[in-house]
């Protein structure tokens, strides 16, 4: 029970140590490994930052694991995330595996429910989406896509292009245009 918050001074640089040591061969694995690992995160990219965070964390914490298998362990979740990404890249049925596709979850202002449910998204993240783009009334979107990264992309109708404000800051310095615009509800 004593040594709950303190053993050594020994374990604690080693950990201090050991901890710089595998953040930089981390650091340097990554800027090998290309711009792609740093890219915005798919469900893929998701999963092998978490294991890369978890072995980092291993590493410095636990006394068992040397710092060269950390390294190599470190190195080999890059490795393979390079190997799959540029296997992605030449083969579109491993990037529908790994990354998945984007999904239509609005047509020409019709929210498309099925799919919506299917893929977990309500009403009220569109209306989010939405509203991030300056957008009030749901007749001036083409599309809205769940892209693979899990962001709703808005798209105007090209009606809706020109015609209104690009911000909802802009809207919201406009009190007569949501007066006249603003007709978000529940269905």
């Amino acid at each position: 029970m004593n040594n709950m918050f303190f053993d050594n001074w020994e374990g604690i640089v080693r950990a201090f140590i050991i901890t710089i040591l595998g953040y930089s061969a981390l650091i340097i694995a990554i800027r090998i490994s290309g711009k792609r690992t740093l890219a915005k995160m798919n469900a893929f990219d998701f999963i092998v930052t978490i294991a890369l965070g978890s072995c980092l964390a291993a590493i410095s914490l636990n006394k068992n694991i040397a710092l060269a298998e950390g390294v190599v362990v470190l190195s080999t979740l890059i490795g393979l995330q390079f190997l799959i990404t540029f296997a992605s890249v030449r083969f579109k049925q491993v990037k529908l595996f790994v990354s998945g596709q984007p999904v239509m979850l609005v047509y020409k202002g019709n929210m498309l429910s099925e799919i919506m449910k299917k893929e977990r998204i309500t009403i009220d993240e569109i209306f989010v989406a939405a509203r991030s783009k300056g957008i009030v009334n749901l007749d001036q979107i083409e599309v809205v896509i769940l892209e693979t990264t899990g962001d709703l992309n808005v798209i105007l109708t090209s009606e809706a292009v020109g015609k209104f404000p690009e911000t909802f800051k802009d809207v919201l310095q406009r009190p007569e245009y949501i007066k006249k615009n603003l007709k978000f509800s529940h269905p």
